[in-house]
């Protein structure tokens, strides 16, 4: 797999590389000699060990055997896989479809109190109508080619937004005014997104600040990302959705929304953005 965007991801890929190194030294044997025992080019086991690839299951096993080491296998294996997860494809995740993954969101929802969200390209999922989802989904799903479960998929996503009238949930939205002019769908279908968004505008679970084409830029436009709670940032690009632990990397994430968060407007001042973009629509 292609080396992450995120250094979380490659940190933990250096870390998982190093515990392979030490088993190396502890066998007191060499590069060499273990690619030997496991069966595979030289040039393999420099990859793993410079953290280039991700070592499958199987090499694993077959790298803990050839250092007399099988009882740390499991433990590595695990350790491999969490690094697997901090980035995943799209392509992977939505193999089967999208519907699955929108209902994992859902749970993950579910147990996030406070959904800090920046968006410079589409509105967020938890403010989506139905057939504003629609279109962006099935956009999707016809750029990935993956199945189409676009009817399910929607219905998983248009879920969310329980959370804004249900528990202790609080979501701080920042988008860019972009968001509010790119059209998703037709114009009948854009502008009941924007009339939803002034409907979420006043709920008391609700910030919503929109960073206007004309601010003064402290912070540029970034992709979107999502920090839930104080655990971790999802980071979503074109071609992967980017898991963030790392403490020093939230701390980036959570100072760069409080930089996008003071360049936005609120209240009247958001609800006129919105207004003018629906005007726009004819």
């Amino acid at each position: 797999m292609a080396s992450s965007p995120s250094s979380s991801a490659q940190a933990a890929r250096i870390a998982l590389a190093a515990r392979l190194s030490h088993l190396l030294q502890d066998a007191g044997i060499k590069a060499t000699e273990l690619s030997g025992r496991c069966g595979w080019h030289r040039s393999k086991t420099s990859r793993i060990l410079s953290a280039q690839v991700q070592p499958s299951d199987k090499d694993i096993r077959a790298w803990c055997a050839a250092c007399n080491a099988d009882d740390q296998a499991e433990d590595l294996i695990a350790t491999a896989r969490a690094v697997d997860l901090m980035y995943m494809e799209w392509r992977r995740i939505h193999r089967n479809g999208l519907r699955k993954v929108q209902e994992d969101t859902l749970r993950q929802y579910a147990q996030t109190r406070v959904n800090r969200v920046y968006v410079s390209n589409v509105v967020p999922g938890f403010f989506q109508t139905a057939p504003y989802a629609t279109a962006l989904l099935r956009s999707i799903t016809d750029f990935q080619g993956t199945p189409d479960d676009v009817a399910e998929a929607v219905a998983a996503r248009v879920a969310r937004s329980r959370f804004l009238y249900e528990g202790d949930h609080r979501f701080v939205v920042v988008m860019e005014e972009t968001v509010l002019r790119h059209k998703i769908g037709t114009a009948e279908t854009m502008a009941g997104q924007l009339q939803h968004l002034l409907t979420v505008l006043p709920l008391p679970s609700v910030s919503l600040g929109i960073i206007p084409f004309g601010a003064d830029r402290t912070m540029w436009p970034l992709e979107a990302f999502y920090l839930q709670d104080d655990d971790e940032a999802v980071v979503e690009t074109l071609t992967a959705e980017v898991n963030v632990t790392q403490p020093r990397e939230l701390r980036d994430y959570a100072r760069a929304f409080g930089k996008l968060s003071k360049m936005a407007v609120y209240g009247d001042s958001a609800r006129r953005l919105i207004t003018e973009a629906i005007a726009s629509l004819g």
